[in-house]
């Protein structure tokens, strides 16, 4: 009779494994170390966005510089341009870092003769949660060509392994807050061109964004979500324990060692 009442997990477990792998490719390819040090969990309060803004134009110079340091891409050779600035196309610059891949301590050696342009979309002026997520994914996405590493599944999988990067770089609560549009109401309440694109689903958001907080236990990964996303998150922290207990990814195992390390005390 216990199988009867048993909670159905989150995720399929094939899901579960292959965003784990995902996460491991993260873990792999984008600065491990920065993760373990520098990494937080950003949260949609005024204390990790403190900026007054009068314009569209200055929310998203703001948002940017916060999402771009709370990255590590400080001093990447990275613009903000308004929409219509924006060139009709660009080829990835070519340029040098020194001193690793994401923090303070890095240096653009050799610049480009153009910064890599990106821009935002003025329609999220009143979904900042949106604004962040778009803007964090584009740097994910960023990143993924400087470092050249294709994701598990190849070119096919680069939009799902963007957003698995963002949540990484630690954005999961804007991308999960993002994730689903209520598409009902009445039609002044809905703004189809304000919303962010999804490559991962809601639980799936929500379970790499629980995968990451398990690595920042500092952190409370379901207090700023929306509230019917925090059973879903509980969902996913069960759901994560059993696969960690059962079948451990040694990927997994070797970066709670180095967590564990890394803790003071």
């Amino acid at each position: 009779m216990r199988a009867i009442f048993k909670s159905k997990p989150l995720l399929e477990e094939a899901q579960a494994l292959q965003l784990i792998t995902l996460f491991g490719w993260a873990v792999e390819h984008f600065d491990v170390d920065f993760f373990l040090a520098h990494t937080r969990i950003v949260e949609p309060t005024v204390k990790d966005f403190p900026d007054q803004v009068s314009s569209v134009e200055q929310m998203a110079q703001t948002v940017f510089n916060r999402v771009r340091d709370y990255a590590g891409m400080q001093n990447w050779p990275v613009t903000l341009l308004a929409p219509q600035q924006m060139p009709m196309q660009q080829a990835f610059p070519q340029f040098s870092l020194t001193g690793g891949l994401r923090g303070e301590q890095v240096c653009v050696s050799e610049p480009p003769a153009m910064p890599i342009a990106m821009s935002y979309n003025p329609n999220q002026i009143n979904q900042p949660q949106d604004m962040v997520a778009s803007l964090a994914g584009t740097l994910a996405m960023i990143l993924i060509h400087r470092v050249g590493k294709l994701p598990p599944g190849g070119e096919a999988h680069l939009p799902v392994a963007a957003d698995v990067l963002a949540i990484y770089m630690g954005f999961g609560v804007m991308l999960s807050n993002s994730a689903y549009h209520f598409r009902g109401g009445c039609g002044s309440c809905y703004n189809a061109y304000a919303n962010r694109q999804a490559a991962l689903s809601e639980a799936e958001t929500i379970f790499v964004h629980a995968l990451v907080c398990y690595f920042k236990p500092e952190y409370n990964g379901a207090k700023h979500l929306k509230p019917h996303l925090r059973s879903l998150y509980k969902k996913a922290q069960k759901q994560l324990k059993g696969i960690i207990k059962s079948s451990p990814d040694p990927v997994l195992l070797a970066l709670e060692e180095r967590s564990r390390v890394a803790l003071p005390g």
